[in-house]
């Protein structure tokens, strides 16, 4: 590792300006002993920041932030603090017992929490709009998938198989699976343990079925076993897994403890087991104290997880406590990513000449929800405004935030990037582009999506009818020109937003 390095000058200045204005709170609003601390402690603060900027060399704190991790960073931030406030202190009580311990603590303390109030904040913003991670390489592509033909098992093999099953799970469990499972088959695999690495023992396409008994929520590393069994499982394969849904839990939980009590107890329970695995700060130390059991997982995010890996959901049935899933293998897992789901995303949109990028936006929908696009309008359809009927991938605060456009608000970012103008017709994802007709589609890449689109100005009801609404805007736009027109469709959208209370769905 080099010793010399290019610091990054913004890291630099920053801390500076930190520093300055740790000095100036304390020497302003600190009392302290002297009447004029800014004189006395001048030559003192000019050699503590240049003390500062070179033990922050030396820990290589100046390298961009892009390069380095979080933990990391901010263990390098507590190594400068640290000997600076020692070497200091060292300093004051041996030869300058005139200046003040208690400036040099409060100084050091204030400069550490405001970088590391910084750096949290950037790597939160990092890790929310950049949140896959590539554990596995891709996956080439199969040839002869074919399942391996295998001796059926044996009478006392298949008892013994189905007493497993009913010890572990139960005995409705093992009827669910009789249905809809040939267990007797040499090709099915039932599986408890929830260790993937053992999966890897087993040649490819030995099984045309994999049942998983242990429920997801005890389980690490779903989205490498879901990986492993897409690739082991021959063309057309079949996984079955169970898991209990967050909405199962909450009412586990409220009908088991008292009124009062059990609203508590739900609450610290999902913030332990549902908000720290997700949060960048709190993960690795959830990890460490559970080892990843008895996490709460939304229905959402385990099908969207399934539809990632390469799955398709044949049938899900509510068994007791747990939702079990037949889902059937039709295509290649997506390569496993560790995903770090923060408030912001960025989601991919297509705009002017049909130039694909990036929309920012506030989080609303639970994890991997990204994946059941196709299964979500396959079920439910849509309503009223364009909108997905019973889209259970928006969460309680998702549904206020849309309400409101609360979750509109981080593509302020794209109109000040010049991706997306004022007004507009709205960016689409390449799965809603393909619902409206050719015409508009070769249209709408004629120009530049806006934040405020004529669905508000004409508060249309049925995709039919939104095309319409869009196809009007875009002829204006080139009838009329776009600046006339916009300002025309800001008055109605305003109006109908302020006095008719329009709200999104």
């Amino acid at each position: 590792m080099k010793f010399f390095y290019r610091p990054a000058k913004i890291y630099l200045i920053i801390d500076v300006l930190v520093l300055i204005l740790s000095f100036y709170v304390v020497f302003d609003w600190f009392p302290l002993t002297t009447n004029s601390p800014f004189e006395k402690y001048s030559i003192a603060s000019l050699c503590y920041t240049i003390s500062w900027i070179f033990f922050s060399y030396l820990f290589r704190r100046y390298k961009p932030l892009r390069k380095q991790k979080y933990f990391k960073s901010i263990l390098r931030l507590f190594y400068t603090c640290f000997i600076l406030f020692v070497l200091y202190w060292a300093l004051l009580h041996n030869f300058f017992k005139t200046y003040s311990g208690f400036v040099l603590l409060t100084i050091t303390f204030g400069a550490f929490l405001v970088n590391y109030i910084f750096q949290s904040l950037y790597f939160a913003y990092r890790y929310a709009i950049a949140y896959n991670e590539l554990l596995i390489q891709p996956v080439e592509k199969r040839n002869n998938a074919t399942v391996k033909q295998a001796v059926p098992l044996d009478e006392i093999s298949y008892k013994q198989l189905c007493a497993t099953i009913s010890s572990h799970s139960a005995s409705c469990v093992l009827s669910f699976l009789k249905q809809h499972i040939d267990l007797q088959s040499g090709n099915t695999k039932v599986y408890v343990h929830s260790d993937p690495e053992s999966l890897q023992m087993f040649p490819n396409y030995q099984f045309s079925t994999i049942v998983q008994l242990e429920r997801l929520n005890n389980m690490r590393r779903i989205n490498r076993k879901l990986s492993i069994i897409n690739e082991k499982l021959a063309d057309d394969g079949v996984f079955v897994c169970c898991f209990e849904s967050k909405s199962t839990r909450k009412k586990r939980i409220l009908k088991t403890y008292p009124l009062g009590i059990n609203y508590v107890i739900y609450f610290f329970d999902f913030l332990f087991k549902r908000v720290m695995p997700k949060i960048f700060l709190t993960r690795k130390f959830y990890y460490f104290i559970t080892q990843g059991q008895n996490r709460i997982f939304s229905k959402t995010e385990v099908l969207g997880r399934l539809y990632c890996f390469g799955f398709s959901v044949i049938l899900e049935k509510k068994i007791g406590k747990l939702t079990y899933v037949i889902a059937k293998r039709v295509k290649q897992s997506e390569p496993a990513q560790k995903r770090i789901y923060g408030p912001l995303i960025r989601l991919r949109r297509f705009g002017k000449d049909g130039q694909s990028f990036e929309v920012y936006k506030m989080r609303t929908m639970h994890p991997y929800s990204e994946y059941l696009q196709s299964y979500i309008y396959t079920k439910n359809s849509l309503k009223e405004g364009g909108k997905f009927k019973k889209d259970i991938r928006v969460t309680n605060i998702g549904s206020f935030m849309r309400k409101y456009w609360l979750d509109e608000l981080p593509m302020i970012l794209n109109l000040l990037k010049g991706e997306m103008k004022l007004v507009g017709v709205r960016p689409l994802s390449a799965q809603y582009l393909s619902l409206y007709n050719k015409e508009l589609q070769i249209k709408r890449k004629k120009h530049k999506p806006g934040l405020l689109p004529p669905f508000y100005a004409d508060m249309p009801k049925t995709i039919e009818e939104i095309q319409v609404s869009e196809m009007n805007y875009l002829l204006a736009c080139e009838t009329n020109g776009v600046f006339k027109t916009d300002l025309k469709y800001m008055y109605f959208i305003f109006k109908n937003i302020l006095i008719k209370k329009a709200r999104s769905s």
